[in-house]
């Protein structure tokens, strides 16, 4: 095997942040080793005034990285778990799942200290529909506002604004050493996060045998079954960006815990149940909480709801 490797990632802080995360880590376990990033942009990352339900939602933060990948240009690539498809291009795959960071969304706000203490008609931005849903579900009376760009801009952009508040992911804004901006850890009875919210992904070649033994030094097999079995829970519902549908999974005692929600654009419709059962049936557990959320009317809410949002253009902060 070579000595040198090349890791792919994107440009942004918070990607870096990951990318020189595995860095380091690869470089604590394999001293022999040399280590390149080499940075790739992406769709999303080129396309940052229009609303990433508009874009589409295949391999938007990973297309390209995924083709260089393939191609040979670069080894192994850091992704943030939550933007990769739910099946792999057919000679690629996931070569290891890290320890996850806590998945919640939190908000961000100047002056308030929780969602229940925004005033009525209080402007949120988020980029989310997940998030847009289950805001609107528990506090019809918000007003939601679309908002794109990495962390950094985000807050940067809440600050010189006059919004109330902002939701973002706890990761991202804990990764960057930004925590004195959240106000509040949003439970997950009032917000469940996007599926594998929280834990980075390592994808890598199907055929590249050596780099994946590598790799199972830096895997978290707890991680790997919660985020398995959200997977497979989105899998069965094809959700992506154009849709709102959020996961979490927790291991305890060798079960696993999973909820899951799907919902509409304003809110009015919430569909969301719990399953449990043992850890080595995370993917089957997945797929039958996903059609008890189907026989609820899941299909053709999310159904419904794609066409609203290809008909619909939304202003993007």
């Amino acid at each position: 095997m070579r000595e040198k490797l090349i890791i792919g990632s994107r440009g942004s802080q918070l990607a870096l942040w990951q990318t020189h995360f595995v860095k380091a880590k690869l470089e604590e376990y394999f001293p022999a080793l040399t280590l390149e990033i080499e940075i790739i942009k992406t769709t999303g990352d080129k396309m940052l005034d229009v609303a990433l339900a508009k874009i589409g939602d295949k391999g938007l933060f990973t297309k390209q990285i995924e083709t260089a990948l393939a191609n040979r240009e670069i080894d192994l690539a850091v992704h943030s778990l939550k933007d990769l498809q739910t099946v792999q291009p057919e000679n690629l795959e996931i070569g290891a799942v890290l320890a996850r960071e806590k998945p919640n969304d939190v908000l961000i706000s100047k002056r308030f200290t929780s969602i229940d203490d925004l005033p009525n008609g209080a402007r949120v931005a988020t980029g989310s529909l997940r998030r847009k849903s289950q805001l609107l579900h528990y506090r019809p009376d918000l007003q939601i506002l679309e908002i794109r760009g990495n962390v950094p801009t985000r807050i940067k952009k809440f600050e010189e604004s006059n919004l109330d508040a902002m939701i973002l992911a706890f990761a991202g804004v804990h990764r960057l050493n930004l925590d004195s901006y959240i106000k509040q850890i949003i439970p997950f009875e009032m917000m469940l996060p996007a599926v594998g919210q929280g834990a980075m992904a390592i994808e890598i070649r199907r055929a590249d045998t050596k780099i994946k033994e590598l790799l199972q030094k830096l895997n978290d097999e707890d991680t790997s079954l919660c985020v398995a079995a959200e997977r497979s829970f989105l899998r069965e519902l094809e959700g992506g960006c154009q849709v709102p549908i959020g996961a979490n999974a927790m291991l305890k005692n060798d079960k696993i815990y999973l909820e899951g929600m799907a919902g509409n654009l304003d809110g009015s419709i919430n569909l969301r149940d719990r399953i449990s059962g043992d850890k080595n049936e995370a993917v089957g557990l997945g797929k039958l909480l996903a059609e008890n959320l189907i026989e609820k009317g899941a299909n053709k809410l999310l159904e419904m709801t794609r066409q609203i949002v290809e008909n619909t253009e939304e202003p993007v902060i």
